[in-house]
């Protein structure tokens, strides 16, 4: 009964996120229809057929896995090197300290900033990679260090007068109070790095890339171009998202 209830409110929740895009495209539309301007907006219904010439284009797919590759590259980099620092500063709190400025200058400098000065040291090519990567550590680190620290003490005392060895330990009392911060943090800094990735992208305008199809498509008023740029966007984030949150549930749950 419980089980046709929890997939009763699955299908609810399905269908109500449906009519809540339904309705944000008829708003789209009565709003693009009443300007009348298709350089200030255009309907939904071109920025789907641009959609599907786009699709079509030869650099299409080699433009899209550019911007991919090098996103998901700082990201995966990024959470690498989050939960190391975590560990690490678990371990032996000077070098919590020793994180401390680094981790609070990175959080609070603006991405445009960061991004303006990274050309100074990188090339065009690969300033989303690090990018993305500076957006991602302060996250995961912060809550990878809260889930370990979460972990309750009479356990782990517990643990020490059994001798338990240390891979059942992480396995068995470290994973499970870690996995729900670790995953909440994939799941926003995932979305967070795209957002990144292409702002930097748009500013350095490297070759190929997503960011300068958009940042071109702004350039010569071409608001449907620009639009359908921004809906591949967004569907790749999303998608990346759940790809994200699915592996670090299938990881930690091992």
């Amino acid at each position: 009964m419980i089980s046709i209830m929890n997939i009763n409110k699955k299908i609810l929740n399905v269908i109500y996120k449906v009519l809540a895009v339904m309705l944000a495209l008829i708003l789209w539309e009565i709003v693009a229809l009443k300007i009348d301007s298709p350089i200030l907006l255009v309907t939904p219904v071109q920025v789907l057929g641009r959609l599907f010439t786009i699709w079509h284009e030869p650099d299409f797919a080699g433009t899209v896995w550019f911007t991919m590759y090098h996103i998901v590259g700082g990201f995966l980099a990024g959470l690498l090197c989050g939960i190391i620092c975590a560990v690490l500063a678990y371990i032996c709190k000077p070098v919590e300290y020793i994180l401390w400025p680094w981790m609070v200058t990175i959080k609070a400098v603006p991405v445009a900033s960061f991004v303006v000065i990274c050309l100074i040291w990188f090339t065009a090519k690969n300033l989303s990679v690090f990018i993305a990567f500076l957006i991602v550590v302060p996250v995961i680190y912060q809550n990878t260090l809260t889930g370990l620290r979460s972990t309750d003490k009479g356990i782990r005392e517990m643990a020490d007068v059994f001798h338990i060895p240390w891979i059942r330990r992480i396995r068995y009392i470290i994973m499970p109070q870690l996995s729900p911060y670790l995953i909440s943090a994939g799941r926003v800094t995932a979305g967070m790095a795209w957002k990144a990735g292409v702002a930097a992208e748009i500013i350095g305008m490297p070759k190929g890339s997503v960011g300068q199809m958009l940042y071109m498509s702004k350039i010569y008023l071409d608001t449907d171009d620009l639009l359908a740029w921004t809906v591949i966007i967004v569907v790749l984030s999303v998608i990346f998202e759940k790809l994200v949150v699915l592996a670090l549930k299938a990881a930690l749950k091992k």
